[in-house]
């Protein structure tokens, strides 16, 4: 993907950086793949607000993307690549030879006209998924399942992938985007390659306006409130938030804290993320 650099034509302009949508080639969604999407925009069966910062933003439909990928032993042809507004990575649109349709995460160079397939006995190439036992060491990969059958739970953002790095009985070591290694069972299903949309991380929305069509309301900091309204409150003019560290409006430490319990899954990581 390419991003377009805006001169100020207008202040919204000024320092906006955006997608030029070169790699988009249809513009209309596939009608059995998709459906009305509600978006609970911070409030509870109520009405009431229960997460701050949430409102507004454009509407959306919802696109079904196939994170099992269990057309198994089926070749599917890559048809288009379409923009997906609930995701960062775009969707490709997959005509398989039994008939059906469905969206799956782009990866990054696969071109439309492509062959995809899935199963044990799939060949390690780009698009294809197959179970982590089948892929080879030093692979990059995303989509990955935690649970068999599952389907593509991680490493699902625009222009992510992890490593595999190697093999021991019935579990796999993976290096993810965070730098975190953690163990994986070798049944699992993951997507060879990574995904495209890599330069997203490098726009800039320019205005406030455009935060708003994404569903964001303005924040308040702390530090300007009143003391009634948050620890940071109060003072005269501008003024440090007068604790030894940051709180949340509620009285718990903010920024840096763990938040991690103990869990299950916790004897599969080797190295935490930093």
């Amino acid at each position: 993907m390419k991003v377009r650099a805006y001169r100020a034509y207008t202040p919204g302009t000024r320092n906006k950086i955006a997608s030029d949508f070169s790699d988009i080639t249809q513009k209309t969604s596939e009608k059995n793949l998709t459906k009305k999407h509600h978006r609970l925009k911070g409030r509870n069966n109520q009405g009431i607000i229960t997460v701050r910062n949430r409102g507004g933003g454009h509407k959306r439909k919802y696109r079904f993307i196939d994170f099992k990928r269990n057309k198994y032993d089926i070749p599917g042809k890559i048809i288009s690549i379409q923009y997906d507004p609930n995701r960062n990575v775009r969707i490709a649109l997959v005509y398989y030879r039994d008939g059906e349709k469905r969206y799956i995460l782009h990866p990054e160079s696969l071109a439309i006209g492509s062959t995809i397939l899935s199963g044990e006995n799939a060949p390690s190439e780009l698009g294809n998924s197959l179970p982590l036992e089948k892929i080879p060491l030093g692979s990059e990969i995303h989509n990955i399942e935690l649970t068999p059958k599952k389907g593509g739970q991680i490493v699902r953002s625009g222009g992510t992938s992890a490593r595999l790095l190697a093999k021991e009985s019935n579990y796999v070591t993976i290096k993810l985007p965070s730098r975190e290694v953690r163990l994986v069972h070798k049944k699992c299903y993951a997507t060879i390659g990574q995904l495209g949309n890599s330069s997203n991380s490098n726009t800039k929305l320019g205005k406030a306006g455009r935060k708003r069509w994404l569903g964001k309301k303005p924040k308040v900091r702390g530090i300007v409130m009143n003391p009634c309204d948050h620890p940071h409150g109060g003072g005269e003019g501008r003024s440090p938030i007068g604790r030894k560290k940051p709180y949340t409006p509620w009285g718990k430490p903010a920024l840096g804290v763990k938040t991690r319990k103990k869990k299950y899954s916790d004897i599969f990581i080797i190295r935490r993320r930093k």
